[in-house]
């Protein structure tokens, strides 16, 4: 950061970091916690249903063998007992995924105030949802390999050290629980051993950094949002735009912050002391040469299930790549809408608007990667950096932060 906004930060508004000084309350902090431990419950839920699941799948493959032996059995009456079945599976774990996510978007909206708290409760609510899915989703699967062992050829070899339905135990799910990843497979590739000194390393990483988060949250971007309340309040556009440049500098270095704090340092520890094989949770996306290609390489573990759950099945089934391509978008977009609306108390559909409009920017930007020579692949980069700054992150903080002031805090004319 530049020294002299430093230094002219200091002299305008002195030291504005307070330690003691917060707007939590105590039911935010008991709700909290509350849900922390609820939440993943719902995983002990999805275990519950596959148990019997793998159980009737079990029974089920009994009666395909005895079918096969006995002639006189009514293949199409076994056939209909069969689906049936399936579908009160899939309807079980329908409703216990969407009570995971109804319940703690109901909490953190209606009972929690702190936008930051009920952030980390969405956050930990979609995370587990999102497992959730993913760990119904392949046993699905597997058990339709396990029924129908022709297409078992199509699994990965690696799923053979634990076949189904070995792998529906408390033990394996616990380690999809806290492993790095929202794609459930019954083994992953494990390293030898834990390096504590490397898990120490990433703890402090994730330290440091969440105090410098704060200190520049505190010291340098609130500032700028207040300042910003009356020129959204009398649409001053032109002075919008200058609080836009402006926020858009620390906006940038707080994000760029976080997210080496997530998937730098908490995921690598965290995948150290699972001893989880997969580190690659992120690419060179900086050097994006489009749009598209930033959101194929900055989050690694979601981009693999909405490849994997969403993309994947949309277009076995017939559709589209573009159609495909625009429901990841649109999901996407809701559960943007969910961790940035909800907490906040204000659904806008901003955050939703954000990344359905991601579409055209890919399109646009998809031949320009796609060019011979440095020069596209540079004009796509370019694109996606100012895309970056200026139009997204600061824009919608602007938005979200004018629209809890209006709610809740005091929309004044008067400069800090």
């Amino acid at each position: 950061m530049n020294l002299r906004l430093v230094v002219e930060n200091f002299q305008k508004y002195g030291v504005l970091i307070c330690i003691r000084c917060h707007d939590y309350r105590r039911q935010d902090i008991l709700l909290s916690t509350l849900l922390y431990a609820l939440v993943p419950c719902h995983l002990f839920v999805a275990y519950v249903i596959e148990l019997g699941a793998a159980q009737h799948a079990k029974g089920a493959l009994g009666r395909l063998k005895r079918s096969d032996s006995h002639s006189t059995s009514d293949p199409l009456q076994a056939s209909r007992t069969f689906q049936a079945t399936w579908h009160i599976i899939a309807w079980a774990h329908a409703i216990n995924a969407t009570l995971c996510l109804v319940v703690t978007t109901y909490t953190v909206y209606y009972h929690i105030n702190h936008p930051l708290i009920g952030t980390i409760c969405q956050i930990h609510a979609i995370i587990v949802w999102l497992k959730n899915c993913s760990y119904a989703f392949t046993n699905r699967d597997l058990r339709h390999a396990y029924l129908y062992p022709q297409s078992a050829s199509t699994l990965p070899e690696i799923y053979s050290q634990c076949p189904y339905p070995r792998n529906v135990t408390i033990s394996n799910l616990a380690y999809y629980w806290w492993a790095p990843t929202l794609v459930y497979q019954p083994v992953y590739p494990r390293s030898p051993s834990i390096r504590w000194l490397f898990v120490a390393k990433r703890v402090a990483e994730c330290i440091g950094l969440s105090v410098f988060i704060w200190l520049a949250s505190a010291q340098y971007a609130a500032p700028v949002l207040r300042n910003s309340l009356d020129k959204m309040a009398t649409l001053d556009i032109a002075s919008i735009v200058e609080r836009l440049m402006k926020l858009s500098t620390i906006s940038l270095i707080i994000w760029l912050a976080g997210f080496f704090a997530i998937f730098q340092s908490i995921l690598n520890a965290l995948a150290e002391i699972m001893r989880f094989g997969d580190r690659e949770f992120y690419t060179d996306w900086w050097n994006s040469p489009s749009v598209g290609n930033y959101w194929r390489t900055w989050n690694k573990p979601m981009y693999h299930f909405m490849r994997r759950h969403i993309y994947s099945p949309l277009v076995g089934r017939g559709y589209s790549n573009v159609f495909a391509s625009a429901m990841v978008f649109v999901f996407s977009g809701l559960l943007h809408e969910l961790l940035v609306g909800v907490p906040t108390h204000n659904l806008l559909g901003v955050a939703f608007v954000g990344m359905v409009v991601q579409l055209p920017m890919i399109a646009m930007t998809a031949p320009l990667e796609n060019m011979q020579g440095i020069n596209g692949r540079a004009a796509g980069n370019c694109i996606f950096w100012i895309s970056f700054c200026l139009v997204g992150q600061p824009l919608a903080a602007l938005i979200y932060f004018f629209a809890w002031q209006a709610k809740y805090g005091s929309i004044t004319r008067e400069k800090i």
